[in-house]
């Protein structure tokens, strides 16, 4: 699985987004776009990611920037992951 789906599938679980989650491809913005993101859901998803991936996100790497769209955040995990 790369990247952009394992965001899609962190998303869908987090924000029990169900099939409207399998239309979101990496240039989908998020942050502003999708009501169900808030503030408490953008810490679950980060809390999801440590769990799911076993890595640690320190609270300065995260900005809106991370969360503007699909693939800003894939490509922050990939970092994370060091892909």
């Amino acid at each position: 699985m790369d990247t952009v789906d394992g965001v899609r599938n962190l998303l869908k679980s987090a924000l029990q987004l169900g099939e409207r989650a399998d239309r979101l491809t990496e240039g989908s913005a998020l942050l502003g776009a999708i009501a169900e993101l808030d503030s408490m859901a953008v810490v679950t998803v980060i809390t999801m990611m440590e769990e799911q991936y076993d890595i640690r996100v320190e609270d300065d790497e995260i900005s809106a920037d991370t969360f503007a769209t699909v693939g800003t955040l894939a490509r922050f995990l990939a970092d994370k992951l060091g892909q």
